[in-house]
């Protein structure tokens, strides 16, 4: 059980290949959890200690993310499970620094993108890689729970793609993606796309080593979901909101969404992409070959 997201540990598989699971060690501090507004002047601050075994009150609200921890766990303390998440991310942020310096070595340029399940994250991986072919080399490690789907969406365009299966778990880490380095053939001096399992909340705390998380908001979801999931567009450095080419036939206030993600991250870049149009293809190509130069450089 991963006490960090709540998700079991499961069966990890790389290209259908069992792989073992490594045991947590040592901890690192715990991030503060993300909030676009301030609670009310009489509700209990982010960080303050309350009851184990309670959540804090108040009329028509249950709110479990106050506490060390930032989460509720049944059967475990806040100290418990902060100790435990410490342990878990401390570990994680070691391998994480180990498949980060093996990427640079190599000169490649690595993104984690992350979003909801049915964003649009492998369509548009597709025609980002049919819109590079000849430019530069891409590599992409795929991540879902079950089946290697995307990743033969992958290989049918030409590029290697190699499937990481977790499971019950419901996020990468970076032992897993450190893994699947060693069998994927790298592209040197050039791109490597890791899709994460679709899931707004727990990707957001796991570094797989790479450059930069890119969150895909789809214009078919919520205009409220950066609020919803904080952490997630807080961690991101760029937002792709995709699908943009349905805008005419739904109720989907665009500048809204972008308006919400910003409050939570206003530094966060934003590209509005469709991988059926191509609208702001060459925007997220740019941003990507701009990337590729500095790896290349450093």
């Amino acid at each position: 059980m991963c006490t960090v997201c709540g998700c079991g540990s499961g069966e990890l598989r790389i290209n259908g290949q069992a792989m073992p699971m490594r045991a947590p060690a040592k901890a690192r501090a715990k991030a503060a959890t993300h909030t676009w507004r301030a609670p009310a002047p009489d509700a209990p601050r982010l960080g303050e200690a309350t009851p184990d075994t309670e959540p804090t009150a108040a009329p028509g609200h249950l709110h479990f993310g106050h506490g060390p921890a930032h989460a509720h766990a049944p059967g475990l303390s806040q100290t418990e499970m902060l100790r435990i998440e410490q342990d878990i991310l401390g570990k994680n942020d070691a391998f994480a620094a180990a498949n980060r310096k093996h990427l640079a070595n190599l000169g490649v340029f690595a993104l984690n993108l992350v979003s909801s399940p049915g964003s649009g994250k492998t369509t548009l991986l597709v025609e980002t890689i049919r819109r590079l072919a000849g430019s530069m080399p891409v590599a992409v490690i795929e991540g879902d729970q079950q089946t290697e789907f995307d990743a033969e969406r992958i290989r049918a365009t030409g590029a290697p793609a190699l499937q990481i299966n977790t499971g019950k778990g419901c996020h990468l880490d970076a032992h897993m993606v450190g893994r699947a380095l060693r069998e994927l053939p790298l592209p040197e001096r050039g791109l490597l796309l890791i899709e994460n399992v679709g899931n707004l909340v727990c990707p957001a705390a796991f570094d797989l080593g790479e450059a930069h998380k890119v969150v895909i908001l789809s214009v078919t979801e919520g205009e409220d979901k950066p609020l919803k999931y904080p952490d997630m567009f807080a961690a991101a450095d760029l937002m792709l909101l995709s699908k943009v080419d349905l805008l005419p036939h739904l109720n989907f206030d665009a500048e809204r969404a972008i308006d919400f993600a910003r409050r939570v991250n206003p530094k966060l870049q934003v590209i509005r992409c469709s991988a059926t149009s191509g609208e702001g293809f060459d925007d997220w190509l740019g941003w990507i070959r701009t990337g590729v130069a500095q790896a290349q450089k450093a």
